[in-house]
């Protein structure tokens, strides 16, 4: 073996390619061991050098790198993109340690803001997924849960980059450990009328703490999109689980919930978060408008008292989408469920079947 070694190895520290990323490891360690050869707080290394010691990645490749340490809060780069220059000049946010070997360098705390409502992850951590054979499309569709969740916390981070990174290599973890899991060889299929979620599927969800009523009134909605859009997929389940999870909070973030049991007003009108929700379930507005006479002629008549009018309506538009389009056998189970025939279908029947307050 060590006549294939004939120059110095890199070195860089396991711990810290954990904690910003392996090729950002290696490229800090370089620029830190040739900083330790210069006094001052300012430094250079010459573009060439770069370029012999990381022969294994091109010039842009290099530059993409150390604009990620900047971003990431570790060095400042004082220089042009070294494509642009024969020298890089840099320094460290923090004081260089000449005594001990590097540790991961705190970010400095100007760098910390809130996620944005817009945020999406960069190239960079992407690749760094692609590193652990985690596919571009599932990182994507981790997104919008990544956001939602995080916002509702109201927590301020340094990098969201390495907290997404973290939070999708566990979700693809968890998701290849699941045995109902389609494996690499099957064939894709579109999604069938009769499709139900596995009993694996709906027990994540559960452990989620998402209402298992919820879930069954998300099926039809699924079924009706995907079959509409012709996909053929070997992971339904997953794909399930990522819109309902989506789904749920969003509900449980945005949706208005009355204090206190109260009559509905006789110009009723659902809020601006129901019909949110009902985008994300791809059901048309017009439609929801449609039902809203109706809804509250019935409920006006029954001088009943609800905790949330708009969770009454959200059920009951859901239960009328999937009653016009007959997803998926979902009306002939409803009505075999109570022996009713097409009665079990009406609007009364229905509405005092269920109720979502409770």
């Amino acid at each position: 073996m060590s006549s294939l070694i004939t120059e110095s190895p890199l070195h860089f520290s396991a711990q810290l390619a954990e904690t910003i990323g392996l090729e950002e490891a290696i490229v800090l360690q370089l620029l830190h061991d040739a900083a330790l050869l210069q006094a001052g707080t300012h430094y250079q290394i010459a573009v060439s050098a770069l370029v012999q010691r990381l022969s294994f990645w091109s010039l842009a490749d290099i530059q993409r790198i150390i604009k990620s340490l900047a971003d990431k809060g570790v060095l400042q780069q004082l220089s042009p993109p070294v494509s642009q220059v024969e020298t890089l000049l840099y320094r460290f946010d923090t004081p260089l340690q000449r005594e001990v070997p590097i540790a991961p360098a705190p970010v400095a705390a100007r760098g910390a803001n809130k996620i944005s409502p817009y945020w999406q992850p960069d190239e960079t951590v992407l690749q760094q997924l692609a590193q652990h054979n985690v596919p571009a499309d599932f990182a994507r569709q981790q997104v919008n849960e990544f956001v939602t969740y995080w916002r509702e916390r109201g927590e301020i981070s340094h990098s969201w980059q390495a907290r997404f990174l973290k939070h999708t290599l566990r979700a693809w973890q968890m998701q290849r450990s699941q045995p109902w899991l389609a494996q690499a060889n099957e064939a894709p299929q579109p999604l069938q009328a009769m499709w139900q979620p596995s009993q694996d599927a709906l027990e994540i969800l559960q452990r989620n703490g998402i209402n298992s009523r919820f879930v069954e009134d998300a099926v039809p909605e699924f079924v009706l999109y995907w079959r509409e859009k012709g996909t053929a997929t070997n992971t339904w389940n997953s794909k399930f689980i990522q819109h309902v999870k989506q789904q749920w909070a969003r509900y449980t973030s945005s949706l208005q919930h009355d204090t206190e049991p109260r009559r509905i007003p006789a110009n009723w009108q659902p809020s601006r978060d129901v019909y949110d929700i009902l985008r994300m379930a791809n059901i048309d507005a017009n439609f929801a408008n449609s039902r809203i006479d109706e809804f509250v002629l019935y409920w006006k008549d029954s001088n009943k008292l609800q905790n949330s009018w708009n969770t009454k309506f959200l059920q009951h538009v859901k239960y009328c989408w999937a009653n016009q389009h007959q997803i998926g056998g979902y009306n002939a189970q409803q009505q075999n469920a109570t022996g009713q025939g097409a009665a079990a279908g009406s609007f009364i029947e229905k509405h005092t079947d269920r109720s979502w307050a409770e």
